[in-house]
């Protein structure tokens, strides 16, 4: 037998369960998480490039469009971040999903041979 809880996941699960594989929707489901981990980063370079600017070419030695290369890197990175962890995510719902499935059948099938 399943729990309430169990229950509940599955009734969830089986209304939102295609609505969440839609990939806008992994997407912008994953930006925020993406932002805190980009979003330091970018304003930690804008910020050392705009008022330590002679700083920067002194000690990095390189040249000043490679920050926005740095920066797109940045931006591409939070983008795969933020689509993969909701990807992982719909994949463990699923899998439990199906699990629970798998045991709901099981329980019902020794129910009925009682």
């Amino acid at each position: 037998m399943l729990s309430e809880k169990q229950n509940n996941f599955i009734l969830y699960w089986e209304s939102v369960r295609e609505r969440e594989s839609n990939f806008v929707r992994k997407l912008s489901g994953g930006v925020p998480m993406a932002l805190i981990f980009g979003l330091p980063i970018i304003l930690f370079l804008i910020i050392i490039y705009l008022f330590f600017p002679v700083w920067y070419m002194k000690i990095s030695n390189i040249s000043s469009g490679t920050l926005f290369v740095i920066v797109i890197g940045v931006i591409i990175a939070m983008i795969f971040f933020a689509y993969f962890r909701m990807q992982f995510k719909w994949e463990m719902n699923e899998q439990y999903y199906l699990e629970l499935k798998k045991l709901r059948s099981r329980s019902e099938k020794v129910i009925d041979h009682i």
